[in-house]
Protein backbone atom coordinates (compact mmCIF):
# COMPACT_ATOMS: atom_id res chain seq x y z
CA UNK A 1 0.00 0.00 0.00
CA UNK A 2 1.15 2.96 -0.89
CA UNK A 3 1.11 5.78 1.81
CA UNK A 4 2.54 9.11 2.46
CA UNK A 5 1.61 11.77 5.11
CA UNK A 6 1.96 14.99 3.85
CA UNK A 7 -0.04 17.17 6.22
CA UNK A 8 2.19 19.65 8.52
CA UNK A 9 -0.17 18.92 11.05
CA UNK A 10 -1.96 16.22 13.15
CA UNK A 11 -5.12 17.69 14.55
CA UNK A 12 -6.94 17.01 17.95
CA UNK A 13 -10.67 17.43 17.45
CA UNK A 14 -12.25 19.41 20.59
CA UNK A 15 -13.61 16.46 22.01
CA UNK A 16 -9.78 15.24 22.74
CA UNK A 17 -8.78 18.12 24.37
CA UNK A 18 -9.29 18.84 27.76
CA UNK A 19 -10.44 22.40 27.03
CA UNK A 20 -12.82 21.10 24.52
CA UNK A 21 -11.02 23.49 21.51
CA UNK A 22 -9.54 22.24 18.70
CA UNK A 23 -5.67 21.76 18.56
CA UNK A 24 -3.60 21.73 15.97
CA UNK A 25 -0.15 19.67 16.32
CA UNK A 26 2.72 21.44 14.27
CA UNK A 27 4.63 18.40 12.80
CA UNK A 28 8.51 18.32 12.11
CA UNK A 29 10.07 16.48 9.01
CA UNK A 30 11.58 14.00 11.28
CA UNK A 31 8.15 13.12 12.85
CA UNK A 32 6.78 13.01 9.21
CA UNK A 33 9.68 10.79 8.05
CA UNK A 34 9.08 8.55 11.43
CA UNK A 35 5.05 8.44 10.66
CA UNK A 36 5.71 7.53 7.19
CA UNK A 37 8.46 4.93 7.91
CA UNK A 38 5.44 3.22 9.87
CA UNK A 39 4.34 -0.61 8.37
CA UNK A 40 0.65 0.28 7.54
CA UNK A 41 -1.87 -2.70 8.94
CA UNK A 42 -4.35 -3.46 6.12
CA UNK A 43 -7.79 -2.50 7.12
CA UNK A 44 -6.58 -0.49 10.17
CA UNK A 45 -6.58 3.52 9.52
CA UNK A 46 -4.97 4.28 12.66
CA UNK A 47 -0.87 4.97 12.79
CA UNK A 48 -0.03 3.43 16.10
CA UNK A 49 -2.34 0.23 15.72
CA UNK A 50 -3.63 -1.85 18.45
CA UNK A 51 -3.36 -5.14 19.53
CA UNK A 52 -7.43 -5.38 18.84
CA UNK A 53 -8.33 -5.49 14.93
CA UNK A 54 -9.06 -2.10 13.65
CA UNK A 55 -8.28 -0.54 16.99
CA UNK A 56 -5.52 2.09 17.92
CA UNK A 57 -2.93 1.65 20.75
CA UNK A 58 -4.02 1.54 23.90
CA UNK A 59 -3.25 5.12 25.97
CA UNK A 60 -1.90 2.43 28.95
CA UNK A 61 0.86 0.73 26.47
CA UNK A 62 3.64 3.41 26.48
CA UNK A 63 2.90 3.55 30.64
CA UNK A 64 3.73 -0.36 30.47
CA UNK A 65 6.65 -0.12 28.26
CA UNK A 66 8.23 2.13 30.81
CA UNK A 67 7.50 -0.45 33.31
CA UNK A 68 8.82 -3.66 31.44
CA UNK A 69 12.16 -1.87 31.30
CA UNK A 70 12.17 -0.90 34.56
CA UNK A 71 11.68 2.33 34.52
CA UNK A 72 9.54 2.96 37.46
CA UNK A 73 11.31 7.00 37.76
CA UNK A 74 9.84 7.92 34.82
CA UNK A 75 5.83 9.13 33.37
CA UNK A 76 4.64 9.52 30.44
CA UNK A 77 3.50 13.23 31.50
CA UNK A 78 7.59 13.54 32.03
CA UNK A 79 8.08 13.65 28.57
CA UNK A 80 5.75 16.60 27.90
CA UNK A 81 7.62 18.30 30.84
CA UNK A 82 10.93 17.44 29.23
CA UNK A 83 9.68 19.63 25.78
CA UNK A 84 8.59 22.13 28.57
CA UNK A 85 11.78 22.44 30.49
CA UNK A 86 13.79 22.45 27.23
CA UNK A 87 11.75 25.36 25.34
CA UNK A 88 12.33 27.38 28.74
CA UNK A 89 15.95 26.29 29.83
CA UNK A 90 17.59 26.22 26.19
CA UNK A 91 15.47 28.66 23.20
CA UNK A 92 14.16 32.19 22.91
CA UNK A 93 10.76 30.88 22.01
CA UNK A 94 8.24 33.13 24.19
CA UNK A 95 6.15 30.90 27.05
CA UNK A 96 2.94 31.38 25.25
CA UNK A 97 4.52 29.83 21.80
CA UNK A 98 5.35 26.63 24.93
CA UNK A 99 2.39 26.64 26.79
CA UNK A 100 0.14 26.51 23.46
CA UNK A 101 2.57 23.63 22.03
CA UNK A 102 1.19 21.26 25.12
CA UNK A 103 -2.04 22.72 24.39
CA UNK A 104 -1.96 24.64 27.98
CA UNK A 105 -5.11 27.23 28.22
CA UNK A 106 -4.59 30.62 30.30
CA UNK A 107 -5.25 30.50 33.72
CA UNK A 108 -5.82 34.16 33.78
CA UNK A 109 -9.71 34.63 32.34
CA UNK A 110 -8.73 38.01 31.04
CA UNK A 111 -5.71 37.71 29.01
CA UNK A 112 -7.07 34.83 27.77
CA UNK A 113 -10.14 36.68 26.54
CA UNK A 114 -7.84 38.75 24.69
CA UNK A 115 -5.45 36.02 23.36
CA UNK A 116 -7.12 34.27 20.73
CA UNK A 117 -4.55 33.42 18.12
CA UNK A 118 -2.49 30.32 17.15
CA UNK A 119 0.86 31.42 16.58
CA UNK A 120 1.25 28.00 14.50
CA UNK A 121 4.33 29.11 12.45
CA UNK A 122 6.18 29.46 15.56
CA UNK A 123 5.12 26.43 17.14
CA UNK A 124 6.17 24.68 13.89
CA UNK A 125 9.66 26.03 14.04
CA UNK A 126 9.81 25.14 18.12
CA UNK A 127 8.45 21.76 17.16
CA UNK A 128 11.53 20.82 14.14
CA UNK A 129 14.47 22.75 16.85
CA UNK A 130 13.17 20.24 19.40
CA UNK A 131 13.10 17.18 16.67
CA UNK A 132 16.62 18.06 15.91
CA UNK A 133 17.43 17.99 19.85
CA UNK A 134 15.96 14.91 20.71
CA UNK A 135 17.98 13.17 17.70
CA UNK A 136 21.25 13.95 17.78
CA UNK A 137 23.33 11.61 19.94
CA UNK A 138 23.67 12.17 23.75
CA UNK A 139 26.17 14.03 25.04
CA UNK A 140 27.10 16.15 22.12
Amino acid sequence: MSWIWRKRSGKYPPHRMKAAKEHRVPLSQAALDLINGLRRLKGNVHLFPGAREGKPLSNMSMLMSLRRMNRTDLTMHGFRTTLRDWAAESTQYPREVCELALAHTRQDKVEAAYFRGDPFEKRQAMMSDWAIFVTQPFGE
